[in-house]
């Protein structure tokens, strides 16, 4: 709860006590209900409380959590709106989706003028596809990762469909991936359908990160062959020794993310590992944040190791 000081009444001795709301967001009728008409306005007036829209108001120190914009987007727009695209995917778990807009899903029938902020796209909803989640609702998993996958940036739309994915249990995916290409294959909307099954099709939910997963779309994109990822190498008894990210076994490549985070602090064990793979017959190929942003070097080193000419970049209506 946030108390906020009576500074007319009692300065120091006399608080009163905020309503939890919806995340910290809150209707003002409410709040003036609540509080009265002298108390809401101090705590407007000793900045506990800030004006989202004509109608909302937040606390100040929850203001930026994604939950309370989204919470004050949904109080401001009406009852019948919905979180949609990026927020949803977010508040489903897909922590690689964009926060810095809230995405709102409203009817052709309604009229809501985007905040700065916000982001409002009209469209039909199945009435049975509205999932509640931590109180705010939102669209259900599987028409947000369409959507996603068929409008978004697309190494995030891939990564957020990975990171549902990962956490489905394995003999699940399948079924989800072709609910999704189902889905992107009736969409009304024609736009960006060819992108979204070839999206579902790359995705797995084995990447263990965003990046990874853009690396594999940066890597099929230019035209090599799919690898696969999560490759397990195993010992002669079949014991698991190392996983390694992106394999093409029967060329014996492997492929490594070198995320800063996870390989900062130990080059030394990765260098060992190397070198054991190595001696297993595998050639060892590294990629890191440079190369996401120039794959030129990787590329041509991905060539010569798979014997493969120079690839020729897949394109995509957007």
């Amino acid at each position: 709860m946030v108390q906020v000081r009576n500074r007319r009444l009692c300065p120091r001795l006399c608080m009163i006590t905020l309503p939890e709301g919806l995340h910290g967001a809150h209707l003002r009728t409410r709040l003036h209900h609540h509080l009265g008409r002298v108390e809401l306005r101090n705590a407007i007036g000793d900045g506990r409380l800030v004006s989202y829209s004509r109608t909302v108001l937040v606390q100040r120190e929850r203001m930026n959590q994604l939950p309370t914009r989204a919470a004050a987007a949904l109080l401001t727009a009406g009852p019948s709106t919905l979180l949609t695209s990026h927020t949803s995917a977010w508040l489903h778990g897909c922590t690689a989706a964009e926060t810095n807009r809230i995405h709102l899903l409203i009817g052709y029938h309604q009229r809501h003028r985007a905040r700065p902020g916000e982001a409002v796209h009209q469209a039909h909803h199945d009435p049975a596809e509205v999932a509640v989640l931590d109180g705010l609702r939102c669209l259900a998993l599987e028409p947000t990762l369409a959507e996603l996958l068929c409008r978004a940036d697309r190494p995030t739309a891939l990564a957020c469909t990975d990171q549902a994915l990962a956490v489905m249990p394995p003999d699940r995916r399948a079924e989800i991936k072709t609910d999704l290409a189902v889905r992107i294959a009736q969409r009304p909307d024609v736009r960006g359908r060819r992108r979204g099954l070839f999206l579902v099709d790359v995705a797995t939910g084995l990447p263990e990160s965003p990046a990874e997963s853009a690396l594999l779309l940066m890597v099929v994109d230019a035209g090599f062959p799919p690898p696969e990822p999560q490759h397990r190498v195993t010992d002669l008894d079949g014991r698991e020794v190392w996983r390694i990210d992106f394999a093409w076994p029967q060329s014996r490549i492997a492929l490594e993310y070198d995320g800063y985070a996870a390989h900062a602090t130990k080059a030394e064990a990765d260098e060992a590992r190397e070198e054991d793979l190595r001696r297993r017959g595998w050639k060892v190929l590294r990629a890191n944040a440079s190369d996401l942003r120039n794959p030129t070097r990787l590329f041509r080193d991905l060539s010569a190791a798979l014997s493969v000419p120079k690839c020729r970049p897949r394109r995509f209506w957007m």
